[in-house]
């Protein structure tokens, strides 16, 4: 799981806004202004129930990580956190 769901930073971060893209998911903010420090990204290549492959890309650990518990919930109200 993404780190960045309980980050102060999600909807402003610039790594986030790539996770994002590379996700094709919508994002929470059109112009992101804050960049990250040291961002270390586990990508994962996950096989589906079809055969067909997904990639999975998930912040691991971020120098500006800043926890607020539940940050992505609190912004998006009532959406299911993504996987």
């Amino acid at each position: 799981m993404c780190i960045c769901i309980n980050c102060k930073w999600v909807d402003r971060c610039k790594t986030y806004h790539d996770v994002e893209k590379n996700h094709e998911v919508e994002h929470l903010t059109s112009y992101p202004d804050v960049t990250a420090k040291n961002p270390i990204i586990h990508v994962n290549l996950v096989k589906e129930k079809t055969g067909n492959f997904s990639i999975e890309w998930d912040v691991r650990s971020c120098s500006s990580f800043y926890k607020e518990i539940g940050r992505w919930s609190k912004i998006n109200d009532g959406v299911e956190v993504p996987a």
